[in-house]
């Protein structure tokens, strides 16, 4: 089978970032994550992930890990307490988490903008308890194909902060209305992070068509947003993970969880 080309905006394009760094983590002899899907999924597109190689932080790409394994632990600490609930992965890219904590009972629905879901069908199976969607997940059409809304969690990795915060109220106010409760697990940046992520992993990284928007120095700031909103869980990018690496790379993390550049969240939705 001839690998298969890309054929994505700049934009969406940068899904292939986070892909590109579990399969990087996966080649180390001790990985902190282990993802054979992401390497089965590299190995079968044709595009040049060199220029990565050469312009992508290393900081940038521990991030990317530690995100994963944030959600593989949350999403499996749910579905521990509930095995049937309903897990919606919103702007799911090439994002491979089903893969690696799929328990066969939760029904999954992974959505993303359609150009993105017709190549994820074409490297990824759906399956009875899995659904693709194509959709922005700005969108309040795919709603209404999410039949099991058991237990809800919806995660959202690298998505949120390219948002204006007028989007992201819209989204926590919808899904509130909509669903009723729901948990929600996701990744965000600090003011300064989004400069940062703008100048530091896009710019440089080729896709400066991107741009990331918002950022919020205070997660606790959006209890304020509407009734029914409750930060759950706050930690920064690195806490749980910093040990791991060289203290070489440890300085830099120390930084960054310092200034607080990216962090982890999970909060609860319901309805106003």
């Amino acid at each position: 089978m001839s690998p298969e080309k890309i054929h994505l905006e700049k934009v969406q394009e940068t899904l292939l970032l986070p892909l590109w760094g579990r399969f990087v983590e996966n080649q180390k002899h001790k990985p902190l994550l282990v993802d054979r899907k992401a390497e089965e999924i590299i190995r079968k597109l044709d595009y040049d992930f060199s220029k990565f190689e050469k312009s992508v932080n290393p900081l940038s790409r521990a991030a990317w890990i530690a995100r994963s394994i944030y959600f593989d632990e949350k999403i499996a600490e749910h579905l521990a307490q509930y095995p049937a609930a309903t897990i919606v992965n919103l702007g799911c890219g090439l994002d491979t988490t089903f893969d690696r904590v799929n328990n066969g009972q939760a029904h999954w629905y992974e959505i993303d903008f359609p150009e993105v879901i017709e190549l994820r069908k074409k490297l990824l199976a759906e399956a009875e308890n899995r659904t693709f969607i194509g959709d922005s997940a700005l969108s309040e059409q795919w709603y209404e194909k999410v039949a099991a809304r058991k237990e809800l969690l919806i995660f959202m990795g690298g998505v949120i902060y390219y948002f204006d915060e007028a989007d992201v109220k819209r989204l926590m106010r919808n899904l509130g209305a909509e669903f009723g409760r729901a948990v929600m697990a996701f990744d965000y940046s600090s003011i300064k992070g989004v400069e940062i992520t703008n100048k530091k992993v896009l710019e440089e990284g080729g896709m400066s068509q991107a741009k990331a928007k918002w950022g919020i120095d205070d997660i606790y700031e959006i209890e304020k947003w509407q009734p029914g909103i409750k930060v759950l869980e706050n930690m920064t990018m690195f806490a749980k993970h910093k040990r791991k690496y060289p203290l070489c790379k440890r300085l830099g993390m120390n930084i960054s969880d310092r200034m607080k550049i990216m962090s982890l969240a999970r909060i609860e939705i319901a309805a106003a």
